[in-house]
């Protein structure tokens, strides 16, 4: 088995897993919910294949870096991040609805990296710039970042769809309550705030090394900063203001789409020296 392989059948097991999920909550078996969450850390470990050995290829060319260095690798291993952290939630909450908000996301994420036209999926050297110790502290550092931000968008996606009525006999009734939703979310963000914030630090120890300068401004930079302190303001108005319920669930979908366009904006609409990702 190679890695294209691995990953390719790792999109379909993700889809499979949605598949079930969404089952579940619109027929409201939860066998098909328990039979999801087996698919998906099925779908996790072929990943976790896929990106093994797509590093091992990466040597076997001659260029031997940790296949962290363009979009569809970004895309493959931040599919990782989010499965693997909802995997906890589940595991820690026990709450196996919320996986019809989650296991999209991961789907759609791997599935854009192998099936989109616009991304390269090739194996390539690493530009002189990449080629240091600092990738792969960044990379994981900013990615399980986005995941917790991932993670927490669905939530407040929940948060709005969950009606407010307890007496309501919509399907999404059964979703876990306000309180538990609006927990998760700022669960959620803490923990991709921290790690987004090691992953600018971290950034920045890199660039001085390769660029002279911790601080260039540049686009990724920019919105990078941009995305940190908009969840900056979650924390602050939750901790300091005493916000939750659906204020909060706006500011967490206005940080996600922040995330977005640095990962997606940035690379595809703006220029700078971030421009390889």
């Amino acid at each position: 088995m190679n890695s294209s392989l691995a990953l390719s059948s790792a999109t379909f097991i993700y889809a499979l897993s949605s598949i079930f999920y969404i089952g579940s909550f619109s027929f409201k078996k939860q066998g098909l919910a328990k039979i999801g969450f087996i698919v998906l850390i099925i779908g996790f470990l072929d990943n976790t294949l896929g990106i093994i050995l797509r590093w091992i290829e990466s040597y076997q060319m001659g260029y031997g870096h940790a296949p962290f260095a363009n979009m569809y690798e970004s895309l493959v291993f931040f599919s990782w991040t989010a499965a693997i952290l909802y995997i906890f939630v589940e595991l820690k909450y026990k709450e196996n609805i919320i996986g019809v908000f989650a296991t999209p996301i991961v789907f759609l994420a791997i599935a854009y990296a192998s099936l989109s036209p616009d991304i390269n999926s090739k194996i390539t050297p690493l530009i002189p710039a990449l080629k240091s110790n600092w990738l792969i502290a960044h990379v994981i550092a900013c990615f399980l970042g986005y995941a917790g931000f991932a993670v927490a968008f669905g939530f407040s996606i929940m948060y709005f769809v969950k009606p407010k009525n307890p007496d309501a006999r919509s399907i999404f009734a059964k979703l876990p309550s306000l309180d538990i939703i609006d927990e998760l979310t700022y669960q959620m963000v803490v923990f991709g705030f921290l790690f987004l914030t090691i992953g600018i630090i971290t950034g920045a120890v890199w660039a001085n090394s390769a660029w002279g300068t911790y601080w260039s401004w540049d686009p990724k930079e920019t919105w990078s900063l941009i995305t940190w302190i908009v969840y900056a303001v979650f924390l602050h108005l939750r901790m300091m203001r005493g916000w939750y319920g659906e204020n909060l669930a706006w500011v967490s979908i206005l940080g996600f789409m922040a995330v977005m366009f640095t990962y997606f904006g940035v690379n595809f609409l703006l220029s700078g020296l971030h421009s390889y990702a």
